[in-house]
């Protein structure tokens, strides 16, 4: 196998594992406001479940902090952790709270077990035995929602509850055997906007921008060497195109379709197989691609310098690599060292920083290897990932009852923070932590048609005032802004990225006030940049340069 057809499956390769793998934009610090349209409302039952931080103190030492829901009824807590009170905490005698408790109570919080009568029942009880708010400790791990019952008609309650799940409850009790423990119940507001989604939007703007300028740089370059092959009349560059061997991945417009069908085939897959052990496996697959994503942007970034040309341009021979750089030899075990670093620290509270880094550099070296021909192309794409966004963000809820991307974005039942196909970004001043992040896919395909905007504006020798380039990262950018400015209106919840950024960025060559750009249908990029250096090639023809409308939609 020689270099190229190594480079031909590796690029393969490498759209496999990030294409199939993209997910949308969503926050994962767990929502805190849960609107439910399906549990009852009435006055008096019709708070919204809000996460509620449960701060306990040992022996007036601070401790362990618990998270528990809000329930349907009672009062509303304090938003604020100055405003609420710290509160010695006893256990219900009887444990469930059903029935008036034995030990007396002076204006202390009672931790009470789910079961046996109704969440109201057990607030009137604690509130008419003295109690100032009620710990209710789930039956499972996770959190229930508390509502009223149907047939309640006494739901006038003045102290507030907070569901538990078991294991806090139970490590609560074990405390309360031999120390005195005490609360404090609040919920704190997140912030309308966070400096991390700010870091982010620059992130997700800035990957595609050094893509796009290395593309063109790069599909240039090799325009002006086969402008001089042709000049000297070598058979290499027609060889070159009748291979197939020019190390780029092109897509074409069934293979866009397609895509999109073994996309949600793969995205199944991670849903009903989520586990730790498959986490694991994306976790390898992941450093795999990262680490060829930092090495070629390494070698490519040292050999701009003239102290490393040397080392970049001289090359030894290896079994199934072919052809490798000496500067490829000695950056390729750095790379392979902060891979597997990762790797191992993934789940310290810095390891955001490595998976960005191999992420980011990922992502621009995909862009640099798969490519659209034209704009028909790129059009179907993006298309078919709008609705394919869509689907599986908000109406897999209907056959799934959950909606599939989030809960793979997120990692559910894997006891990870979730795939390591993103970028991300810890939310710095919210007060429930979490991260912003953002799917590779949400980069990845809108990046693929604003590269190949940058590429037509070079090839047609365009400035950046009137080419389509700029006004390409402009649509992108807006879209994304949009996207975050949807995702606080929705209180944190999961939105489709794409949603947003593809009607941006598709709108604006479809603008009625900009010259459409032609599709370029059948003809290679890099030929016709090496048409437009040299008009008096017998390759060139003055049809391959109109800007009529009916490119548009010419068959490939």
């Amino acid at each position: 196998m020689d270099s190229r057809s190594y480079r031909n499956l590796y690029a393969y390769a490498l759209v496999c594992l990030v294409l199939l793998s993209w997910s949308s934009l969503i926050v994962l610090g767990g929502d805190i406001v849960h609107h439910d349209d399906v549990a009852p409302k009435r006055p008096g039952c019709d708070n919204d479940f809000v996460l509620v931080k449960v701060a306990t103190w040992v022996d007036r030492v601070e401790d362990i902090e618990y998270v528990g829901v809000g329930a349907r009824f009672g009062p509303k807590l304090e938003s604020k952790e100055k405003h609420a009170n710290q509160t010695r905490i006893i256990v219900a005698d009887p444990r469930d709270g059903c029935s008036m408790p034995k030990n007396k109570l002076k204006g202390e919080v009672l931790l009470a077990h789910r079961g046996n009568c109704s969440f109201t029942t057990k607030l009137h009880i604690a509130e008419q035995a003295g109690a100032t708010a009620v710990l209710i400790v789930n039956s499972q791990k996770g959190l229930f929602k508390m509502v009223c019952e149907a047939n309640e008609t006494d739901i006038n309650i003045n102290i507030p509850a907070v569901m538990l799940p078991l294991d806090a409850g139970e490590s609560l009790e074990k405390l309360l055997t031999n120390f005195t423990v005490s609360v404090q119940l609040y919920s704190p507001l997140r912030p309308t906007v966070d400096v991390a989604e700010v870091f982010l939007w620059l992130m997700a703007v800035g990957t595609i921008l050094c893509a796009s300028y290395w593309s063109a740089y790069s599909a240039k370059e090799a325009a002006i060497e086969n402008e001089k092959l042709l000049k000297d009349g070598s058979d290499d560059l027609f060889q070159t195109q009748v291979s197939g061997s020019s190390g780029f991945v092109e897509i074409n417009t069934i293979s866009a379709v397609l895509f999109v069908i073994v996309a949600s085939c793969f995205l199944i897959m991670l849903y009903k197989l989520m586990s730790y052990w498959f986490i694991e496996i994306l976790v390898v697959l992941f450093c795999i691609g990262g680490i060829e994503g930092l090495q070629t942007c390494l070698v490519t970034l040292f050999s701009c310098f003239r102290w490393f040309g040397r080392a970049g341009n001289s090359f030894i021979e290896l079994p199934l690599f072919g052809a490798v750089s000496h500067l490829t030899l000695v950056i390729s075990p750095f790379c392979i060292a902060f891979a597997v670093l990762w790797a191992i620290y993934r789940t310290v509270s810095f390891a955001w920083i490595g998976q960005d880094i191999l992420g980011i550099a990922l992502i621009i070296t995909v862009l640099q290897i798969v490519r659209i021909p034209n704009l028909k192309v790129g059009t179907v794409l993006l298309s078919c990932a709008f609705l394919y966004d869509i689907f599986w963000v908000f109406i897999s809820k209907w056959w799934f009852h959950e909606s599939v991307m989030i809960v793979v974005a997120r990692g559910d039942g894997s006891g990870e923070d979730g795939i390591p196909m993103l970028l991300k970004i810890p939310r710095m001043f919210d007060p429930w932590g979490g991260y912003s992040i953002i799917g590779f896919g949400d980069i990845i395909l809108p990046g693929l048609v604003i590269v190949f905007s940058l590429r037509y504006d070079w090839l047609e020798k365009k400035c950046i005032k009137e080419g389509y380039f700029i006004w390409a990262m402009i649509a992108y950018g807006s879209g994304l802004l949009v996207t975050y400015v949807a995702l606080n209106l929705m209180d944190g919840h999961g939105q489709p990225a794409l949603l947003y950024i593809v009607p941006f960025t598709l709108g604006q060559y479809f603008n009625p006030a900009m010259e459409m750009p032609p599709l370029l249908p059948r003809f290679n990029m890099t030929l016709l940049m090496v048409q437009n250096l040299d008009k008096k090639s017998p390759l060139f023809s003055s049809s391959l340069k109109t800007t009529a409308p009916e490119f548009l939609f010419t068959p490939n």
